[in-house]
Parts: C-alpha cells; sequence; structure tokens
C-alpha cells in the first residue's frame, strides 16, 4: 500500500517537474500587435518623408533624359521581354523584387525610372525615395515618350467616356465636403519606426501597382472612396466624378491625410494616372488600402482637355532604342 502511495505521489508532482524543465525565455507570450499609425506619421514628418516632400521633383521628360544621358541612371520596370525588344541605351532592367538591388549600382547619378505609361513608376519611385534615394524620378509617359515603336500602351488608352456619364458631374463640379475620417490602423509588435519602415516598403513593392479602371469607378462611385488630386479651378472647369472629394493640399503635417478613409477602398485621380500613382503608393505604405484610377481624366474627358494635360502622339519623341542587354 506504502507503494502505491509513492507512486502516486509521484505521477502527482510529475507535472510540475515537466512544465517547469521545460520553461525559458522563448515561452513568453507574443508581444501584441499595436496601432503605431501615429507614431508612424510622426516619423515620416520628423525625416522629411511626407507627401510634399516624396512628390518634389519626383518627374522628368524624355528629353531631359535624352540630353544628359551620362547624368541618369535608367532603370526600365517593363516586361523583360519588351526591354529586350528596345530600351533607353545604358538601362539595366528590373522588377518590383530586385528594385532596390538594382538602384544600388546607381554610382551616384539620378535614377529614372521608366515602365509602358509613367504608372507603374510611380510605386518604384515612391519606394526608391523611401529608401535612400530622394530624388529618384518617373520618366513622363514611360516609354510612351521615347519612341512611336514603344508607345502603344498609351496609345488607345485614352478616351470619352466620362462624357455624358450619369455619374460625372459636369462643371462647375459637384465636390463634396471634407471631414475628418479614421486613419487606418498599423498594427505592428515593434516600436522601432525605421524597421516598420523597411516593411511598408517591401509590402508596397509586394503588391505592386494598384490601379481601377475608370468603367468600374464610374459605374458605382459609391463604391470607393474618391480624391480627385486637382486645384478647385481645374473642377470646376471640368466637373468631377460624383461623390469625389478633392483633397489638395495632401500633407502628414498640416493633417489633410485625415480627409482620407482609412476604411474604405480609396482611389485616387488626377489628370493620367502618374501622380495618382505616387499618392497611392505614399498611401499604401502608410496602411490605406489604396488605389490609382488608370490613366486619369485622359481615359474619361480626354476632348474636354487641354492640349498640354493630353497625351497624343506629339508627346512622343523619336529616340533611338538599343537592344544591348549588358
Amino acid at each position: 500500500m506504502k507503494k502505491l502511495l509513492k507512486f502516486a505521489a509521484f505521477f502527482a508532482i510529475l507535472p510540475f517537474f515537466v512544465l517547469t524543465s521545460c520553461s525559458d525565455d522563448s515561452d513568453d507570450p507574443t508581444p501584441e500587435a499595436v496601432d503605431r499609425f501615429d507614431s508612424f506619421k510622426t516619423y515620416m514628418v520628423t525625416n522629411n518623408m511626407d507627401f510634399t516632400n516624396v512628390l518634389d521633383g519626383w518627374i522628368t521628360s524624355a528629353t531631359a533624359v535624352h540630353d544628359a544621358m551620362d547624368d541618369y541612371y535608367v532603370i526600365d520596370i517593363r516586361n523583360e521581354a519588351d526591354f529586350n525588344t528596345g530600351h533607353i541605351a545604358g538601362a539595366v532592367y528590373a522588377t518590383f523584387g530586385n528594385l532596390l538591388e538594382k538602384a544600388a549600382d546607381n554610382g551616384g547619378k539620378t535614377i529614372v525610372v521608366t515602365c509602358y505609361t509613367g504608372q507603374n513608376a510611380g510605386v518604384a519611385v515612391v519606394a526608391l525615395r523611401l529608401s535612400g534615394y530622394p530624388t529618384a524620378k518617373v520618366l513622363k509617359w514611360g516609354m510612351s515618350s521615347w519612341n512611336p515603336a514603344t508607345n502603344g500602351a498609351w496609345i488607345g488608352a485614352t478616351g470619352d467616356v466620362g462624357i455624358g456619364d450619369p455619374n460625372w458631374a459636369d462643371a462647375p463640379g459637384d465636390i463634396v465636403a471634407n471631414t475628418p475620417m479614421t486613419a487606418p490602423e498599423l498594427l505592428y509588435t515593434t516600436d522601432v519606426m525605421d524597421e516598420i519602415l523597411v516593411d511598408r516598403v517591401a509590402k508596397l513593392l509586394e503588391g505592386g501597382f494598384k490601379g481601377v479602371n475608370n468603367t468600374d469607378v464610374l459605374a458605382n462611385p459609391s463604391n470607393y472612396f474618391i480624391n480627385n488630386y486637382w486645384a478647385e479651378a481645374d473642377v470646376t472647369a471640368h466637373g468631377n466624378i460624383k461623390t469625389a472629394h478633392r483633397i489638395l493640399p495632401l500633407t502628414l503635417k498640416d493633417g489633410e491625410y485625415a480627409y482620407y478613409d482609412g476604411t474604405a477602398k480609396v482611389v485616387t485621380y488626377c489628370w493620367t494616372g502618374q501622380t495618382s500613382s505616387m499618392i497611392t503608393a505614399y498611401l499604401t505604405v502608410m496602411g490605406y488600402d489604396a488605389y490609382s484610377l488608370k490613366f486619369g481624366t485622359n481615359g474619361m474627358i480626354w476632348s474636354d482637355l487641354e492640349p498640354t494635360h493630353q497625351f497624343s502622339a506629339g508627346q512622343t519623341m523619336d529616340y533611338d532604342l538599343s537592344t544591348s542587354t549588358k
């Protein structure tokens, strides 16, 4: 009977030995993720990475690059087959996945990113400007500006689907008043802002360009939070998508970002989709579910726009293309 009691006592305390002998620092509970949006916002402003900093001098022309080729390090992010068919002499091919690695070989030159239309390049340039390359630029109109053989992405993209559409408010427009909205959440266990920025840029590049078709937005504008990134006079002259807001200027420091709805699918549009791709990329880094309206108003009311805001064959130069892959 005494032996049975000894065995019973041993098994009673056995779980205690198992639990305590296996317990170490690795069993500490995982830290809880905390919303870091406000801290990250402050960090971006303090380190000169507000919207206005990232959008300062972000675009350049084909002529500027052509006339000073030795001053630029051109990164081409089109499909590799199209790159091999014809690209700017000296350009290097890159994907979003190896963009930062390729950028490191710039040799101190100003980086210019080119794509098909100037819209995908906005993602790359925001990523670069937030990763130590504050002078990186988008090639305006992309390769559509370089040579007639490479302008197919813009030719045919312009249109007038918005003219006469019931969800386009004709001039002088019908802009919705801005009111403070809910910011997105940036949930992180770390409170090291440098680490969060690296992760946000990585997520931006992983997701790539996020665009939405004008027909989808015009069909159901209430499905989106829409910002018309235009001056007030431009809305008055041309109108706007119904339900759209007009948030310009747009900064973190002065608080205009708060007019964007961090709980909605937000769409920004401009003249060509190039500026809005930059805004969209930055908003993505800040945690918004952001999209750029493809081709901007060039795809909706092209005939009503001034020539300075229109893409046309006249925007395409006739500069040489290279097939060298060195």
